[in-house]
């Protein structure tokens, strides 16, 4: 007889579960259909988050640009310029897989030329156009340099020095952060976090449940880093580029809007 008991109660214990849990399984695969359906009752939320750093890298731009008769010599003279910049970058401590060619070329230079036979004589309309042509009377070699500082307390003088070989053109720096990704994620999370607690909050004064997300969407904003420019002539003139330039803050945010299914 105890034993039968015992057979009874597992019994209606297992009923009592397998209703639960086919009631469950109804109630889930209703959710489930609702997702797809137009007569879901949703609220969505927005959530900001945002992540400041001091940067890390400084990107330096400068351009060599010579004119001579011929293409060897407009280039050897870039190659000169280039080999002086390198060796002030290395002095600078910058090392060589951080110095890139961004653009190399050359192009000819015209001036018009007139003919030397006499011109047509004038009348009471003018006088004729006098006939010419355009010719190559030298070439432009140019070379664009892209330079990563690694160092940016350092990014003064390595501007100063550079403006003193002759560049043609040089700007910067543009003060960026190595990892954008990591602080991004990070950014994204607070977002996420604060989209959530409202969401709480609001399903608790409405009084109703949470259910599954049904849309997620991003926007971030990605600041232009601090930019300072240096001014250089041909003549290679440096306009008062400072030792040291404050690198200040760069700032990543997050904007997220979330769709939450509520019950």
């Amino acid at each position: 007889q105890y034993q039968k008991n015992i057979y009874n109660a597992l019994l209606a214990c297992l009923v009592v579960l397998s209703l639960f849990l086919a009631m469950k399984f109804v109630s889930d695969l209703r959710a489930y259909g609702m997702m797809g359906s137009s007569n879901v009752n949703t609220i969505t939320l927005s959530g900001h988050g945002e992540v400041s750093a001091v940067p890390d890298i400084a990107n330096v731009y400068f351009t060599i640009q010579k004119e001579a008769k011929t293409v060897k010599e407009a280039q050897e003279q870039v190659a000169d310029i280039e080999k002086q910049a390198l060796d002030s970058l290395k002095g600078n401590g910058v090392e060589a897989k951080d110095i890139k060619t961004s653009n190399a070329s050359f192009y000819p230079k015209y001036e018009y030329q007139y003919e030397t036979r006499s011109m047509m004589p004038c009348n009471e309309f003018g006088c004729p156009p006098r006939p010419g042509k355009d010719v190559i009377s030298g070439y432009t070699a140019q070379e664009s340099i892209t330079v990563k500082v690694r160092n940016t307390d350092n990014v003064g003088k390595i501007m100063q020095d550079l403006g003193t070989l002759g560049v043609s053109e040089l700007s910067g720096p543009n003060f960026t952060i190595d990892n954008e990704d990591a602080l991004q994620a990070q950014a994204r999370k607070e977002a996420i976090d604060d989209a959530k607690v409202k969401a709480k909050i609001l399903a608790g004064d409405l009084g109703v449940r949470l259910g599954r997300v049904v849309t997620f969407s991003e926007g971030g904003y990605y600041p232009m880093p601090m930019y300072a420019k240096a001014e250089v002539g041909m003549g290679g003139d440096v306009a008062s580029a400072p030792a040291e330039i404050p690198k200040g803050e760069n700032t990543i945010t997050s904007d997220v809007t979330i769709t939450y299914e509520i019950r």
